[in-house]
């Protein structure tokens, strides 16, 4: 099946890239809708996949993804490695800020330093890099730790922003998000990108318009775009049906089938990149809020294991999400450099088995904790969360379950307040190491860990992430990831649900490119 999936987003791709290049020239405006809003504007806070596809439209790096995921020039026109450590990259010169102002290396380096900051979740797409010299105002060096393999795909998402524009406006920090502090870049945004912010009124609609003094062309027709959150799928659904939008990017599983005989509305189907699973505060002496007091379950390999077991993956594809999900045992999908199909069978469920081990563990009539999960986040989340409760109460594990909107869902694990949640994470950079490093690794004051809110904490994983950022042989450093993905898979590390399954809906005389990283593009989108 995994192949089959693959095989229909590559032929996505391909039929999207030839409808993309022969566009209509006409303005249209079009209106996209999904079911959770933006966490902030601000490009260098939060690591959020639909902040950073609205971000993407404003916003630019140093390279981008073409059309194939492939990396390309973007605010830099070229680069040179000098020696393995020492990379020289052109800027693009004559580049506009949608304010007017010109981007230089300036720009760069402050970026550079800001999206540094501990407060931001984004330092991963700058991992490393020692420093950045500026050589000219369109010129500079990046001083690499030691050889980067991922260095030209991670920088595709390292949004430029221009220093004036946040010193003017008292932005040059990251604001703490989980404590809920903004400053003006939280709410404003202010680019080289293809699109300008009109304006963010949070949970009803984010407009943007079409920058005409971009450098490069849109290969679409898309002047204007709004982009709709609206949590209710029903609502979602009777919105394209009735016209009032005119793309869902997270169509539901229960209406799929129902759109694809009635032939009212254009489907893509394909995968996406992104990987649902269940979070277990391993670092703690005491779980907050459960039953045990003075120790930590989750600090036992039984107990872990024994919640895997718990789970019937493919009982939650059937009943719950219609076939269009993948059940997993790794932590990252297929698609992504070091998936490997034959390790991603997931434990079959065994009550008894599950029952025994957490006996073993010394909770032989299972405890108490609180589980925290999303409502408008992930497909169908609050449904799979309602029945993984029902799966884990049959070994004794009583699951007080909290759902919450993500955006306060986030703030309160970044806080360290859930000491177990669920949480999805797609792999921006198609390569195993992006997810690795943000939640795998022990937590530090930089990259490593910077999403490890679970205080999951293995050497042997952190010594595997660390060989694998800077191995340079594509075989060698592909066993290391091999072998990190099994150390995660098999010290149950975290609990792997399933890979998401990911249909768009459109109306018929929409044309984009099905993104299998979920980051729809209006530069790629014409509507007649």
């Amino acid at each position: 099946m995994n192949r089959q999936i693959l095989k229909a987003t590559l032929l996505a791709v391909a039929l999207g890239l030839s409808a993309a290049t022969n566009l209509p020239a006409q303005a249209a405006a079009l209106r996209w809708a999904a079911q959770n809003d933006i966490l902030t504007l601000d490009p260098h806070s939060q690591d959020h996949n639909t902040s950073n596809t609205i971000g993407a439209h404003i916003y630019e790096g140093l390279t981008r993804l073409d059309a194939k995921y492939q990396v390309e020039p973007s605010l830099a026109t070229k680069w040179t490695y000098l020696t393995p450590t020492q990379v020289r990259f052109e800027l693009r010169q004559g580049v506009k800020f949608h304010d007017g102002s010109a981007f230089t290396a300036d720009d760069l380096l402050f970026s550079f330093e800001r999206i540094r900051q501990p407060l931001g979740t984004k330092q991963t797409y700058v991992s490393g890099i020692k420093e950045i010299k500026k050589i000219n105002s369109h010129s500079v060096d990046l001083i690499l730790e030691a050889p980067t393999p991922m260095l030209l795909t991670n920088l595709s998402n390292f949004s430029i922003m221009s220093k004036a524009w946040a010193s003017k406006n008292k932005a040059e920090n990251i604001s703490d998000y989980k404590s809920k502090d903004e400053n003006f870049a939280s709410r404003n945004a202010m680019g080289t990108g293809p699109y300008k912010l009109v304006g963010w009124q949070p949970d009803q609609k984010v407009s943007m318009v079409a920058n005409k003094d971009w450098w490069d062309s849109n290969k679409g027709n898309v002047t204007e775009l709004s982009y709709l959150p609206i949590k209710s799928a029903p609502t979602r659904v009777a919105a394209l049906l009735s016209g009032d939008v005119d793309i869902v990017t997270d169509l539901p599983p229960a209406d799929f089938l129902k759109l694809k005989e009635e032939g009212k509305v254009k489907l893509i189907e394909g995968p996406e990149v992104r990987t649902i699973f269940f979070v277990m505060d391993q670092g703690s002496d005491e779980l907050r809020d459960s039953s045990v007091k003075g120790k930590n379950p989750f600090k036992d390999h039984r107990v872990r294991e024994a919640l895997n077991l718990a789970l019937d993956r493919e009982a939650i594809k059937r009943s719950i999400m219609r076939g269009l999900s993948v059940p997993a045992a790794l932590m990252i999908p297929p698609g992504v450099n070091g998936y490997d199909a034959a390790l991603d069978a997931p434990l079959k469920p065994d009550v008894e088995r599950a029952r025994k081990l957490l006996a073993e563990a010394g909770y032989p009539q299972g405890f108490e904790v609180p589980l925290n999960c999303p409502n408008n986040r992930y497909v169908n989340d609050e449904q799979i969360c309602q029945a993984a409760v029902a799966m884990w109460a049959k070994i004794g594990v009583k699951v007080r379950l909290i759902t919450l909107p993500f955006v306060t869902h986030s703030q309160t694990f970044q806080r360290f307040e859930s000491p177990f949640y669920m949480l999805g994470w797609g792999i921006s950079t198609y390569d195993a190491l992006y997810g690795m490093q943000a939640w795998g690794h022990t937590r530090t004051s930089g990259a490593d860990g910077n999403f490890n809110f679970g205080k999951v904490s293995d050497a042997k994983l952190d010594a595997l992430i660390q060989q694998i950022k800077f191995e340079p042989e594509v075989a060698k450093r592909n066993a290391q990831i091999r072998a990190a993905l099994l150390r995660l898979r098999d010290e149950h590390l975290f609990i792997p649900l399933h890979h998401q399954v990911r249909p768009w809906a459109m109306k018929p005389g929409v044309e984009t490119l099905h993104r299998s990283n979920d980051q729809f593009e209006g530069r790629f989108t014409s509507i007649k």
